[in-house]
Formats: structure tokens, C-alpha cells, sequence
């Protein structure tokens, strides 16, 4: 199998050692670089297994923008590194593509944890449908391709936002709870992360809901979960 490959995006010389170090002692290969417009054109070129990424950089594009501009041509993980962990950062790192984040400082065994978690994730699909096709109302999910519209409008999600809706899709009408949707898309070592289900939800809402304010497609449990409401014509 070919030697997985981290690509590391960080203009603080000390941090980029630190983390080739980690990641190359446990068998990955790593390279680097601390601009955001050589990072872009690294992912296109050298087409790297995963790619660790800083919000700040020394140029004029920051991580939030490398993010995005890699999502119109590559579905690479991508884990963003923050100083900071409010709501409002982690919605606008996954809103430009992120997989996941690590907030400095960060110890080895947690970078690890993230990187290993994330590869994972990445190389799964969700189980088979057993419905080329799954519809809830004006919501239709192609299985085979992958596709999701709602109504005429088809609607562009990211691998972990595509994997949560389809886990939410298979189980129409029912609760699952936080810990179910957590260790099902994202893994069992996630199962406590809620900051990291509350957003994809959000982000899902504004996708898909008429008034993402007042959702009436993706439902909120208070402390228990979510459930994807389907009327009665769901097949």
C-alpha cells in the first residue's frame, strides 16, 4: 500500500517540525509550505492523502479560502488548526470544507488521534442502501450517485454532510440520538464532540431548509437528538 500523504499547511517553522516529527515517526510522509496559494496549488498537484491546515497565514489567502478553493476540484480531509474553538469558527471552517479542527496547542496523541480519525472517515462510505434512491418529501438522495436535490434544486454537500444526511434519511421519522449520529459518521471517539453535530446540523439546515430559522425538515429532540421528518408519500 502507498505511504500516506500529509501535506501540512503552516507558517510557524517550529509547529510544521513538530508535526512532520509526529506524523512521519508513526509511518506517514509529510511536506509543507506556508502559503495559501502554494497550498492550493500542492493539492492539485501532489494530490496528498490529507492535508493539515492553519486558518492564519502569511499571504493574502487564509485557510478559510484554501479550504474552499480545494473543495471546487478535490475531496481531500482536511483538518483546520485554530487557536480558537467557538460555534461560530467551527460552522465557518466546515462551511468552507473542513473534515474536522484541532485547537492549539494540541499534544501529539491528539493530533494523532484527529489524523487517524479523519483518514478513516475518508476511506469508509456508508453502508449500501438498500434504495437507489431515498425520497422525503421534496428531498431525494440518490444513493448510487450520491446526488441529493430538493425539488429542482440540486444541492452540493460535503462528504461528512452527504454521510450525516444519509444516515439521518435511512431512519425517516425516528430519533437517534447524539451519540448514535456521532459515533456512526464521525467515529466512537467523537461520540462526546456535540459542538461538532450541532454545526453540520446547522449547515445542513441552511442547505436544505426553506427557513433554516424554523427548520421543519431536520428537527431538534432537546437533549436526546435529531430525527429527519418525512411525510407520509416517503419510499
Amino acid at each position: 500500500m502507498a505511504q500516506t500523504r500529509i501535506l501540512i499547511v503552516d507558517d510557524e517553522p517550529k509547529l510544521v517540525r513538530l508535526v512532520r516529527e509526529v506524523v512521519t515517526a508513526v509511518g506517514y510522509s509529510a511536506f509543507s509550505t506556508g502559503s495559501g496559494a502554494s497550498a492550493i496549488e500542492l493539492v492539485a498537484l501532489e494530490q496528498p492523502d490529507l492535508v493539515l491546515l492553519d486558518i492564519v497565514l502569511s499571504d493574502a489567502v487564509d485557510g478559510y479560502e484554501v479550504a474552499r478553493r480545494v473543495r471546487e476540484f478535490s475531496d481531500v480531509p482536511i483538518i483546520m488548526l485554530t487557536a480558537r474553538a467557538r460555534e461560530s469558527d467551527l460552522l465557518r471552517g466546515f462551511e468552507a470544507g473542513a473534515d474536522d479542527y484541532l485547537v492549539k496547542p494540541f499534544s501529539s496523541k491528539e493530533l494523532l488521534a484527529r489524523v487517524r480519525a479523519v483518514l478513516k472517515r475518508a476511506r469508509l462510505e456508508p453502508a449500501a442502501s438498500p434504495k437507489p434512491e431515498i425520497v422525503c418529501g421534496e428531498l431525494r438522495m440518490d444513493t448510487a450517485r450520491r446526488r441529493v436535490t430538493v425539488g429542482d434544486r440540486e444541492v452540493k454537500l460535503t462528504r461528512t454532510e452527504y454521510n450525516l444526511l444519509h444516515e439521518l434519511s435511512t431512519h425517516p421519522n425516528q430519533v437517534l440520538l447524539h451519540e448514535q449520529l456521532l459515533t456512526t459518521v464521525w467515529g466512537a471517539e467523537y461520540r462526546d464532540d456535540l459542538d461538532y453535530l450541532r454545526a453540520y446540523v446547522r449547515y445542513l439546515r441552511q442547505k436544505l431548509e426553506p427557513d433554516p430559522a424554523n427548520p421543519k425538515m431536520i428537527v431538534t429532540v432537546p437533549g436526546v437528538g435529531y430525527m429527519l421528518t418525512c411525510p407520509d408519500t416517503v419510499r
